[in-house]
This record gives structure tokens, C-alpha cells and sequence, in this order.
């Protein structure tokens, strides 16, 4: 008596193994580096140029901190996924309160790029921004 192997099972066997490990080379990645890469802090530093002295201020996203004369407010943040060159990303808003007549007015309203500072500077008379960190 000759035994007969069940080809059309070790075939499918195959195709689910193949199946999974796609998905598991294709989906799971990006999922898994789109949560490691954006933050819900971020970290500034604040240069007074009267004084002369710098401050570090932690921003919750989306949430308004107020600083002097200055409300600023980060909507989003994003570090980059190589640690050979790091870059940290944040859209910040900031407004000068002084202006009571243009309350809506932004100071500086756009991405700001923690290695290039000059891309989309920061211009206000008495403060100066930086980008440190975001996590």
C-alpha cells in the first residue's frame, strides 16, 4: 500500500506563511514608525534679547502657553526616524500680545526645522525661538 501526501494542503500552508510574512514586511513598519516619529511635546527655547537670558519652555501640542508678552502654541511635532542626522519638525503658532488691536494676528505661524533655524525664521524684536526637541 503506497501512502498519498495532501499536496493541496502543504500548497496552502505555503500561501498563508507567504501571506503573513508580507504583511508583516509591508504594513507593519510605517504603522509602527508613524508612532514612534510624532511627539506630544515639544521643547523650545526662548532668547529674551533685553535680558539677555534664555529660557527652556515644554509645550503640550495644541494646548496655549503663555510667555511674557508671547502665546505660543505647537500643533504638531516630528523626529526624524535616522539618529545619524536628526531632524525635529514642529508647527507653531505664536502671537504677540501686546498688538491688542490684531489679537488674531499671527507673529509666526508655520514649521520650524531644528537643524535650519533660517529656513522660516522666527522675527520679532525682543524674543528669539529655537527648536529643541520633540517627544
Amino acid at each position: 500500500m503506497q501512502l498519498k501526501r495532501n499536496i493541496k494542503v502543504g500548497n496552502k500552508k505555503n500561501y498563508l506563511f507567504m501571506l503573513i510574512f508580507l504583511f508583516y514586511i509591508f504594513i507593519t513598519p510605517e504603522t509602527l514608525s508613524e508612532s514612534k516619529l510624532e511627539g506630544n511635546n515639544t521643547d523650545i527655547k526662548i532668547l529674551d534679547k533685553i535680558s539677555s537670558k534664555n529660557e527652556l519652555i515644554k509645550l503640550i501640542n495644541n494646548q496655549e502657553y503663555i510667555y511674557k508678552d508671547l502665546s505660543i502654541k505647537s500643533i504638531k511635532c516630528t523626529d526624524s526616524e535616522f539618529d545619524d542626522n536628526p531632524e525635529i519638525k514642529a508647527y507653531i503658532q505664536v502671537r504677540d500680545l501686546t498688538k491688542k488691536d490684531r489679537n488674531n494676528v499671527f507673529v509666526f505661524n508655520g514649521w520650524m526645522f531644528s537643524s535650519s533655524p533660517s529656513i522660516a525664521p522666527f522675527d520679532h524684536p525682543v524674543y528669539d525661538i529655537w527648536l529643541i526637541n520633540c517627544y
